[in-house]
């Protein structure tokens, strides 16, 4: 264990109709890739009742990334083999090509809204 672990933090906003969420992202090879992306805007559209996803403009590296990941509430994630971004609302099972990016910081409540809605993220600081 180094000095300098966790000492990396990379945090981001989510803004969904003006309601602003933060997420702390992971310490991974697609998390910074992803974060290289930022800011950008996307519209979100509701996946199988339990995440909201939307594409991204590139595919992101994988370098180092698991097979697949088992998400939870709050969880931020790529889906690989369809390039997008998905946040998770409700728990899903393991899915294989779906590599962590982060978690949502307390408060999903700006994820419960209908339709297709566009959310804008960016980064707090690094």
């Amino acid at each position: 264990m180094t000095a300098d672990q966790g000492t990396n933090i990379m945090k981001i906003r989510l803004t969904i109709n003006g309601k602003a969420m933060t997420a702390t992202l992971a310490d991974n090879a697609t998390a910074k890739d992803f974060l290289s992306l930022l800011p950008m805007t996307l519209t979100l559209e509701d996946y199988a009742a339990t995440e909201k996803i939307g594409y991204l403009p590139r595919k992101l590296s994988t370098a180092g990334a698991p097979a697949g990941s088992d998400p939870a509430v709050g969880d931020i994630a790529y889906y690989a083999p369809w390039g997008n971004l998905a946040v998770f609302y409700a728990d899903a099972p393991y899915a294989r090509g779906l590599i962590p990016l982060g978690r949502l910081d307390p408060g999903i409540e700006a994820l419960s809204v209908p339709g297709r809605p566009k959310v804008t993220i960016d980064s707090v600081g690094k």
